[in-house]
């Protein structure tokens, strides 16, 4: 009789698919995981301990008029931040966006006072005027594809050279005149510059526009086809691009949106105080990047959120007042502002990185 022939053993059965084949399994992140991945924890976390730290040693610092104070404070940085973190996302910088809120100031008030127009129309044609500003620098960055640093750094000098020579050239100093008795000043102020009394405190009407442009950025990001964009954009625009994402159009989009915020927050400084100086502007496109980055926003695009400037806008507030009612040299926030961009960096890179090796 022969000897049986071993039969190999069989190969171990295939873990069970369901039904739909080889779909792979989701794993579940824990809370955890979920809330540490979001941007704008780190600028948060920091908010809290500026907020007790300011809290404690600043006595004035614990009232509502401060309150107030430190929120309009914030809501003058806040209102362009929120345009430069989405620009920021979808990859893209803006040097001009300083001197872009003066000149649509300026715009808006010469255009009233020498042609003795209504102030809606100042408002109007100023409004076309920044989005004209944004377009260019679009388009500009899509045709030459030169980085927006460069394009945006010359757009600054122009805008800065204009402001100050046709203010002087219309009217023979660096200010606008007056506005205060033109008309449609009054309705103007109440839309752009009203104070709003909540019993315990007032408050400015830019606070309230800020946040409405917040929440509105935060569901543009989240729940809209546009936010996948911007994100995509930023993340890599070469995939972006492959997959149907109109890039051109999104990073133009984005730049007319800085020139949006710019253009509000220029109104404002207008019908808030009447007249505008024009130089005013200069170096406070750094202080809306900077708000961007500390709220999280990622320096290589595709990474932030819009939540995150406002918190990156409320912690400059409470730094700027609370050094003032600290009694402290208010020289010495140039080396906070360094110092705390570098840690938030820092502190937004370890938070993602702990998030993203976290289960």
């Amino acid at each position: 009789m022969s000897s049986p022939v071993a039969t190999p053993p069989s190969p171990p059965s295939p873990p069970s698919t369901s039904a739909k084949g080889a779909e792979p399994v989701r794993v579940q992140r824990s809370l955890v995981a979920r809330v540490l991945a979001r941007p704008e924890i780190g600028a948060l976390a920091a908010a809290i301990a500026i907020f007790v730290f300011f809290f404690a040693v600043a006595p004035p610092f614990r009232t509502a008029e401060a309150l107030s104070t430190v929120l309009y404070a914030s809501s003058t940085i806040g209102i362009v931040a929120v345009g430069v973190a989405l620009l920021m996302i979808g990859g893209e910088f803006d040097l001009s966006s300083g001197v872009a809120v003066t000149t649509s100031a300026l715009a808006s008030a010469m255009i009233s006072y020498q042609f003795s127009l209504n102030v809606w129309v100042g408002v109007l044609v100023s409004l076309l005027i920044s989005l004209a500003i944004g377009f260019v620098n679009g388009y500009l960055l899509v045709r030459t594809k030169l980085p927006s640093f460069l394009i945006t750094l010359s757009t600054f000098f122009v805008l800065q050279g204009l402001n100050l020579g046709v203010t002087k050239l219309v009217t023979g100093t660096v200010a606008t005149t007056n506005v205060s008795d033109l008309d449609g000043f009054a309705s103007a102020k109440a839309i752009f510059a009203a104070d709003i009394p909540l019993g315990f405190m007032n408050i400015k009407m830019s606070v309230l526009w800020w946040l409405l442009f917040v929440l509105f950025a935060t569901w543009l990001l989240l729940r809209t086809r546009t936010g996948n964009w911007i994100f995509a954009s930023g993340g890599n625009q070469d995939s972006a691009r492959a997959v149907g994402v109109p890039v051109a159009k999104v990073k133009i989009g984005l730049f007319m949106g800085v020139g949006l915020m710019a253009w509000f927050l220029g109104q404002h400084l207008l019908f808030n105080f009447s007249t505008v100086q024009a130089g005013l502007g200069v170096g406070n496109e750094f202080i809306y990047i900077i708000a961007a980055v500390v709220g999280g926003a990622l320096l290589t695009g595709g990474y932030g959120s819009a939540i995150g400037s406002a918190l990156g806008a409320f912690i400059f507030g409470m730094t700027t007042q609370g050094i003032v009612y600290a009694g402290w040299d208010p020289n010495w926030f140039k080396t906070f502002l360094g110092a705390m961009l570098l840690l938030a960096v820092l502190v937004n890179l370890y938070v993602k990185n702990y998030a993203s090796t976290r289960k």
